[in-house]
């Protein structure tokens, strides 16, 4: 497997872009095939999540995604579902496609109706610029952003031909139960849609769903994969192993692009559990790491507080046992161990040693439970002073 350069676009079929005018952004993406989807599991669902994955339920087939980005047509009951699914129909009668093969998703404030006018006013535009290039998957991927601090996007060529492409838009109100966010991905391998589900629902577990900003589940989460089968590549036994870990790959770097962007961060931390009882256990200790409010501003402000870590693992839920845990930090070329089965160290150099890696702008931290065999690794970022900024002033 290796990177390759053009994102979605990478992928054989599919054709994208997107415009932004301020707040306001507007990406079609255009590929034909099987598709699966994953969304949000917060109770209050909107309108285009509550519309595409209908669709996908009567028939996983999808021909294009419209996408707005400024409002997140959510919490706006029956008229935000009329205006979700004008949305599509205005791109489906346009290019004389089927409206219930149109996915439709929104991202941004919630509460308030779209505004029709300006999509319509955009998607000309855009789909004069539909291009199969990077160019294109950029325009895209730009186009749905919101308080993101750059576009998210890669693609990868499997030792079989297989080509997956994914783009991804998230900054705040991130931690799943379910994929977070807004991500499209698509691949050229000829895949049956319930493969595609299947595939999808393994690698959302182990990457979007390891992601936590802020401890907030949007409204809108929405990840669709498509596949255009333009390889011509049916993945077999050994290649359907190379394209699931293909998805795992992909989707795991734009999980780690959205926590290295979260609003205001200076830092990704990545906590890897390992020595857990259950799968469980290690993915609640992890998560429990990367969403505590006191681990989080400890990072940001270099302050070499590792019992933070110590209190947030034994909060987790996990079952542990205080005298088998180990504790380390990593960053740069700089490693420190700070508790080893249960005991602290008591050397001056690895407090000296840990102030060093917090000066690193990506921060590994490891704990072992020292009771089994499973592990899991989550990503989140600091909290800075900006963090508060930005969303004390989200809508002003």
């Amino acid at each position: 497997m290796k990177e390759i350069e053009g994102g979605i676009c990478a992928v054989a079929g599919v054709s994208a872009y997107g415009v932004k005018e301020g707040k306001y952004g507007l990406a079609v993406i255009l590929a034909e095939g099987p598709a699966a989807g994953m969304f949000t599991r917060n109770k209050i669902v909107a309108a285009p999540v509550v519309l595409t994955k209908g669709l996908l339920e009567t028939r996983p087939r999808l021909s294009a995604v419209i996408v707005n980005s400024g409002n997140a047509n959510a919490f706006t009951g029956e008229e935000g579902l009329k205006d979700a699914r004008a949305m599509g129909r205005e791109l489906a009668e346009t290019l004389d496609l089927d409206p219930e093969s149109v996915g439709v998703a929104s991202t941004g404030v919630i509460g308030h109706r779209l505004d029709l006018s300006r999509i319509k006013g955009q998607l000309p535009g855009v789909l004069k610029g539909l291009e199969a290039s990077p160019a294109g998957s950029l325009a895209a991927a730009k186009a749905i952003m919101t308080t993101d601090t750059f576009q998210k996007e890669v693609a990868v060529e499997l030792k079989s031909g297989i080509r997956i492409g994914g783009i991804a838009k998230g900054s705040g109100m991130i931690e799943p139960n379910m994929g977070t966010m807004l991500s499209f991905v698509y691949t050229d391998a000829d895949v049956p849609a319930d493969v595609l589900e299947a595939a999808l629902r393994e690698a959302t577990a182990l990457s979007f769903n390891m992601v936590v900003v802020d401890g907030d589940t949007s409204t809108n989460d929405m990840v669709l994969l498509t596949a255009t089968g333009k390889s011509g590549v049916k993945p077999c036994m050994e290649t359907l192993d190379e394209f699931r870990e293909g998805l795992t790959y992909v989707l795991t770097t734009l999980a780690k692009m959205v926590a290295g962007d979260g609003e205001g961060a200076t830092k990704l931390i990545e906590a890897r559990v390992k020595g857990a009882k259950t799968a469980e256990d290690a993915k609640l200790a992890a998560k429990a790491i990367v969403r505590s409010p006191l681990v989080k501003t400890a990072v940001f402000g270099k302050d070499p507080n590792w019992g933070r870590v110590i209190a947030a693992v034994g909060y987790s839920g996990a079952e542990l046992d205080p005298e088998k845990v180990s504790l380390s930090f990593a960053g740069g070329a700089e490693e420190v161990t700070l508790v080893e089965s249960g005991k602290v160290s008591g050397s001056s150099g690895s407090l000296e040693s840990l102030k060093k890696v917090m000066e690193s702008e990506e921060i590994i931290i490891t704990v072992d439970l020292g009771l089994g065999e499973e592990a899991a690794t989550a990503w989140g970022c600091d909290f800075s002073y900006d963090y508060v900024r930005i969303n004390a002033e989200y809508t002003t």
